[in-house]
């Protein structure tokens, strides 16, 4: 079975064939795969009327258990972004409905941001349309194969851990 990718390294190894083109293989189709799993984010988003940074903060409340709150501070290690974007993500949301501000009990200055009903609604639906979408992607893998390719990625990715 060939893909794209193929005649890609193919065409390099003829143009450069003092090169090792290994990691052209591997990286060439993660981004592909990438560019499908985007799509796929963004269809799954788009039928539950969410943005993908919506479904970023909105799912960090949902996976914190009841009551789906979590502190700005909490939020913003959970979606790796700066102060700034993440209350302009909040207010966003708040005037959509789909969480809430509430005074923190064990601090008199902070704030917690829960998720509304509408909130929870949303993100649950969005998540298993995600889920259809990325099983779909994996058809051509059997449950072992998955198994292993999640293995290989986690070994990939465990230097970046921060």
């Amino acid at each position: 079975m060939r893909d794209e990718v193929d005649e890609l390294i193919e065409a390099w190894a003829r143009e450069r064939s003092d090169l090792d083109l290994g990691p052209v293989s591997v990286f060439s189709r993660i981004s592909r795969l990438a560019h499908h799993v985007d799509r796929a984010r963004r269809d799954a988003f788009t039928t539950h009327d969410i943005e993908s940074w919506e479904f970023d903060v909105l799912a960090a409340l949902r996976r914190a258990g009841e009551p789906y709150e979590l502190s700005p501070g909490r939020l913003l290690r959970e979606t790796l972004v700066t102060s700034g974007t993440m209350t302009n993500r909040v207010d966003r949301l708040a005037t959509r409905g789909l969480v809430e501000r509430h005074p923190d009990p064990s601090d008199r200055r902070g704030v917690l941001v829960r998720l509304t009903p509408e909130g929870k609604d949303a993100v649950d639906g969005a998540f298993a349309a995600l889920l259809d979408a990325e099983r779909e992607l994996l058809t051509g893998l059997s449950e072992s194969d998955q198994t292993d390719l999640a293995g290989l990625l986690r070994r990939l990715l465990v230097p970046f851990a921060g």
